[in-house]
């Protein structure tokens, strides 16, 4: 099913990852195809926070993988700005940063309208 408008990711995940737009488009693009071929028997709502969870532990994940090249660099500027990067994704994947539940009510409130049709 299709609706007029699609699901916004919330904005303190935007606040929180503002400096990387890519991964704001990632998460775009992850709540737009729950809502464009959701799964059956689950709500859309649940489904959405599987998919923002997932697209946030793949950004871990790479900044992993930045750190270390950093740590093999040496180069204490890109170590330092690496290790920052990692820590932001960690918070912004936290109960108690970016998917915190009372921070997501832009989200939730997208979620009741059209669950309500």
């Amino acid at each position: 099913m299709r609706h007029a408008s699609l699901p916004p990711v919330p904005q303190k995940l935007r606040d929180m990852l503002k400096e990387y737009p890519e991964h704001i488009q990632t998460l775009q693009a992850d709540l737009n195809r729950v809502v464009q071929k959701p799964f059956k028997g689950t709500p859309m709502s649940e489904q959405a926070i599987w998919a923002l969870e997932a697209a946030l532990d793949a950004f871990i994940g790479e900044a992993r993988k930045e750190l270390k090249a950093a740590e093999v660099s040496g180069d204490p500027v890109t170590i330092a700005r690496a290790k920052e990067k990692e820590r932001l994704m960690f918070q912004a994947s936290s109960r108690n940063g970016g998917m915190r539940l009372g921070l997501m009510t832009d989200l939730w409130d997208y979620f009741e309208s059209i669950e309500s049709i």
